[in-house]
């Protein structure tokens, strides 16, 4: 057990190292912080206004409306769509496809290192960049709802950015599949950006239709699961998911790289 979280650790830290050594990756940055920054302010005034306006003309005995909670929310959801399907392709594209390109695949199927030690260390790897580029984005939002009335709930606030990066966790793992069957990162890219568009359209359909099909959908469905996470709610069964997907990712990628080293033997 000990070998092979010294592996995992091994790969996660020769992983992680290379993402920050590489320019793609600040580009992949700006371009993250850059959509969530402009949705941010699409959000932000909107709800500040409304908070002003309702302060001004609130009368006792009526509700607060928790502006605070209503912009979290409506963020997260907009960082969890766009900005989220734009980056992920990008992060995943490399995590096989470029070993397959430099010919050191071979090397990793044929060490002594687990298929799945690998997968597990190149997944933490790029999920813990993914998480370096959420960093800025939590620092702004803490600081715009710094004096919220009431304030937001720290616990809300943290379900919110767990759900987001467990969604990209799954994504990834799904990603870093489809990179392994390929040695180019092109076509990696664009057959990962497919496969969340197809989830998309799932949630989509989820959401129209009210019979068993749809609540079947809607069960399978990241982006529904990732709603209640972007509401502060904390739901076993979205846990249970999100981790089938990333054991599913995990595994898949482990099988086609057995596969690599059988046709290579």
């Amino acid at each position: 057990m000990k070998t092979v979280l010294a592996n995992i650790v091994a790969i996660y830290q020769r992983e992680l190292q290379s993402y920050f050594l590489t320019p793609w990756a600040y580009i992949v940055a700006a371009i993250f912080w850059i959509i969530s920054g402009l949705f941010f302010w699409a959000i932000f005034p909107q709800m500040l206004q409304a908070s002003t306006m309702a302060a001004q003309m609130g009368a006792e005995g009526q509700p607060a409306v928790d502006y605070a909670y209503i912009f979290l929310t409506q963020f997260l959801s907009s960082i969890g769509g766009l900005p989220l399907f734009s980056i992920l392709p990008i992060l995943s594209m490399g995590l096989y496809s470029e070993e397959r390109k430099r010919g050191t695949l071979e090397l990793l199927a044929t060490s002594p290192i687990t298929n799945w030690a690998v997968a597990s260390g190149k997944l933490l790897a790029v999920v813990t960049f993914f998480v370096t580029l959420l960093l800025p984005v939590v620092l702004y939002e803490l600081f715009a709802l710094a004096k919220a009335e009431p304030p937001i709930s720290l616990l809300i606030f943290f379900w919110g950015h767990f759900g987001l990066v467990l969604m990209a966790a799954a994504l990834l793992s799904l990603g870093m599949f489809i990179s392994s069957l390929t040695d180019s990162t092109i076509v990696a890219a664009i057959a990962t950006y497919g496969l969340i568009m197809l989830i998309s359209i799932i949630g989509f359909i989820a959401d129209r239709d009210t019979g068993v099909v749809g609540a079947i959908l809607s069960h399978l469905s990241p982006l529904k699961h990732f709603e209640g996470f972007a509401r502060g709610r904390l739901d076993t069964s979205s846990l249970v998911l999100f981790s089938s997907y990333i054991f599913l990712g995990i595994f898949l990628t482990a099988q086609s790289i057995e596969t690599f080293r059988f046709q290579r033997s």
